[in-house]
């Protein structure tokens, strides 16, 4: 076998490898047949000190099989704005929720992240039969049969897609802000709390995209 055979056979196992492990992330779909739109559901920006929480709802065709697709946490930037037009273009119909940051201070993030998250499902073009949620129930929607899967975003390709979606969507939201509100390096920590972050508040102080209920013990 040349060297040129040997890459390619290697290519072809790998590849093989990917489509076994995508395979095995619809197991939960699979378990609904009678399900003809299954709905994907996650969040992201739980934890900054800044910036919305969004929630991401992607109704995938059922023989759809997304190579590379994973929790966004696992994936480099690169990868998952690629994925985000992969599955922009695949998808039966996706939606973002958002929930600001007065909203955050104002519910509580657990409250705020249920608002995101139902906006994002009502949002969609088609009313889904089956939501597949990370780790919790959606209060509000139970007209519509929710299964929740710990670490769903791990596990099932449509959480999965779910939380690309949001993620990137809410990335690009962070870049942007940090040109509206220089000092605090938003569009490298997202709004979380880094230490240069939290530096940067101790000396400026909060923009408007802060939230109060996260950053008090910062500001005293």
């Amino acid at each position: 076998m040349t060297q040129k055979e040997m890459a390619e056979a290697k290519r072809q196992l790998r590849l093989e490898k990917e489509r076994a492990r995508v395979e095995a992330l619809c197991e939960f779909e699979k378990k609904y047949p009678e399900a003809e739109y299954i709905c994907g559901i996650d969040e992201v920006g739980r934890g900054p000190l800044a910036g919305p929480v969004v929630a991401g709802a992607v109704i995938l065709p059922k023989d759809a099989r997304i190579l590379h697709i994973n929790d966004s946490k696992k994936l480099s930037p690169k990868r998952r704005e690629e994925l985000y037009e992969i599955i922009r273009e695949a998808a039966i119909c996706w939606n973002v929720g958002y929930a600001s940051p007065e909203r955050i201070d104002e519910i509580n993030i657990l409250q705020a992240d249920y608002e995101a998250m139902r906006q994002a499902v009502l949002g969609l073009a088609v009313k889904p039969d089956l939501l597949l949620v990370d780790a919790v129930h959606i209060p509000g929607l139970d007209d519509i049969h929710q299964v929740s899967i710990i670490k769903g975003d791990a596990k099932s390709q449509s959480i999965a897609a779910a939380s690309i979606m949001a993620k990137v969507t809410r990335d690009r939201e962070m870049v942007e802000y940090d040109k509206v509100y220089p000092g605090y390096d938003f569009a490298s920590n997202k709004g979380y709390g880094t230490a240069a972050h939290i530096a940067a508040l101790k000396e400026i102080g909060p923009c408007a995209i802060h939230r109060r209920s996260f950053i008090g013990h910062f500001i005293a």
